[in-house]
C-alpha cells in the first residue's frame, strides 16, 4: 500500500461529523434567509445560491470517492474544499446575513464584539491569510506531512480543516464582502492574490517534478494531480481576480461619476441663469 492509499483510508471517522457541520451551516443560512424574507428585507437568491453550491461541494469534497488515481483523487479533494467551496461560501455573505437577521441582543453585540476584534482583523488581513493558506500547503506537500497525516485520522482531520479554514479566510480577505471595521485597499488584496497565486503555481510545478517526501505515487498518476492543482488553482484565482476588478470598477465608476456632476455644477454656475426673452 503507498502512503496514497493510506491517506484516502484513514479519514473515514472525522467524514461524519465535518459533514454534519456542512449540513448544519446550510440548513441554518436557508433559515436564516428564509426568515430575513418573511420579515420583508430582501436578501439575494444568488447570494443564497453561491453559498449552498459551496456547502454542496464541500460535502462532495469530504465523502465522495473521486475515480482517479490516489494523488490525483487527494488533490481533486483539496481543490474543491479548499478553493473552489471558500470562494461560494464567502460569496454568499454569510456574516451580512447573520448580522441582519438577528435583532439587536446579547448575541448580535457578541458577534459584532468578535468581528471586530483585534485578532479578527489580523486573521483576515490579505498577508496573514496568504502566509496561512500558501504556507500551509507548502508545509503539506514538501515535508512528511502528507505521509503523517495518512496514518493518524486525528492529524487528517486537523490537516483537512486547516486546508478548508485557510482557503476561507483567504478568500473572505480577497473579495471583502463582508462588513468587517479594517477595510483592506485594492491594491492590498491584489497583492495577496497576485502572491498566493504565484506560489500555488510553484508548489504545483514542483510536484509535477518531485512527489511529497515519503510517497510512492505512480509517475502519470502524480503528473495529473499536478496538473490539475495548477489549472485547476489558476481558475479559483481568476474567479477571485474578477470579483476584485468588480470592485474596483464599481469604486472607480463612482468616483468617476462624482467628479462629472461636480463639473457640471461648475460649468453650469459659471455660465449663469439662461437670458430671459
Amino acid at each position: 500500500m503507498t502512503p496514497g492509499h493510506a491517506h484516502q483510508a484513514g479519514p473515514e471517522a472525522a467524514q461524519l461529523p465535518a459533514l454534519c457541520l456542512v449540513v448544519l451551516a446550510a440548513a441554518v443560512y436557508l433559515m436564516a434567509a428564509h426568515r430575513l424574507r418573511r420579515r420583508g428585507s430582501a436578501w439575494s437568491w444568488t447570494w443564497q445560491a453561491s453559498f449552498i453550491t459551496g456547502a454542496v461541494l464541500l460535502a462532495v469534497a469530504l465523502t465522495l470517492p473521486v475515480p482517479a488515481g490516489p494523488f490525483t483523487s487527494h488533490m481533486s479533494r483539496h481543490l474543491l474544499a479548499g478553493m473552489v467551496a471558500p470562494v461560494l461560501l464567502v460569496l454568499g455573505r454569510p456574516l451580512r446575513l447573520a448580522l441582519r437577521v438577528l435583532r439587536p441582543s446579547r448575541v448580535r453585540r457578541a458577534v459584532l464584539a468578535v468581528v471586530h476584534s483585534r485578532p479578527a482583523g489580523c486573521m483576515v488581513s490579505p498577508a496573514v491569510a496568504v502566509v496561512l493558506d500558501m504556507g500551509g500547503l507548502w508545509l503539506l506537500y514538501r515535508t512528511p506531512l502528507l505521509v503523517a497525516s495518512g496514518h493518524h485520522g486525528w492529524l487528517h482531520a486537523v490537516v483537512h480543516m486547516h486546508v478548508v479554514v485557510a482557503g476561507t479566510l483567504f478568500a473572505f480577505a480577497v473579495c471583502q464582502v463582508e462588513p468587517v471595521r479594517r477595510r483592506w485597499s485594492l491594491p492590498w488584496r491584489a497583492g495577496a492574490l497576485l502572491v498566493g497565486g504565484a506560489a500555488h503555481a510553484v508548489l504545483a510545478k514542483t510536484l509535477y517534478a518531485t512527489p511529497p517526501p515519503g510517497t510512492a505515487f505512480a509517475a502519470p498518476d502524480l503528473r495529473a494531480g499536478a496538473q490539475l492543482m495548477y489549472y485547476g488553482g489558476d481558475a479559483v484565482e481568476l474567479a477571485l481576480a474578477a470579483v476584485v476588478a468588480a470592485q474596483w470598477y464599481a469604486v472607480t465608476g463612482r468616483a468617476h461619476r462624482r467628479a462629472f456632476r461636480r463639473a457640471r455644477r461648475r460649468t453650469t454656475a459659471a455660465a449663469g441663469p439662461a437670458p430671459v426673452t
